[in-house]
């Protein structure tokens, strides 16, 4: 519990927005309501639809202990991890299924307002870091 009382609330914001990303995405529509257009974009690189499908509840699962840990890590490196996965995520979509960007909610403005997220967190991180040189 003292964990977060050390820490500052625009950060704590972050952090609970970024892990609610990451897990809703994992449960929702690749666990709870496995989403076709899951499977399809998985599909470019798994051309078995069953193991496909398998593949997006494995990605689900990761993607949900991933969202639990950007709550309570305490370096840097997560956010970093986070940021560089976005924009591979970003570069999949480009390469495999450019229309999606051009969806309403699509995972350009997504992504990108993650990536911002997790740019104030390294700032308020560091912020922490000083204050208590």
């Amino acid at each position: 519990m003292r964990f977060f009382l050390n820490q500052t609330p625009v950060l704590l914001t972050c952090r609970a927005a970024l892990a609610f990303s990451w897990i809703y995405q994992g449960a929702v529509p690749k666990i709870a309501c496995q989403s076709r257009g899951e499977t399809d974009l998985l599909g470019h690189l798994i051309p078995v639809y069953q193991w496909a499908c398998e593949a997006v509840v494995w990605m689900g699962a990761a993607e949900i202990i991933f969202g639990l840990f950007l709550l309570v890590a305490v370096r840097q490196w997560v956010f970093w991890l986070n940021m560089a996965a976005l924009v591979g995520l970003l570069l999949f979509v480009a390469l495999f299924e450019p229309a999606m960007f051009a969806l309403p909610f699509n995972p350009l403005t997504l992504n990108i307002s993650l990536i911002a997220l997790s740019l104030i967190a390294l700032l308020e991180l560091k912020k922490l870091k000083q204050s208590s040189e």
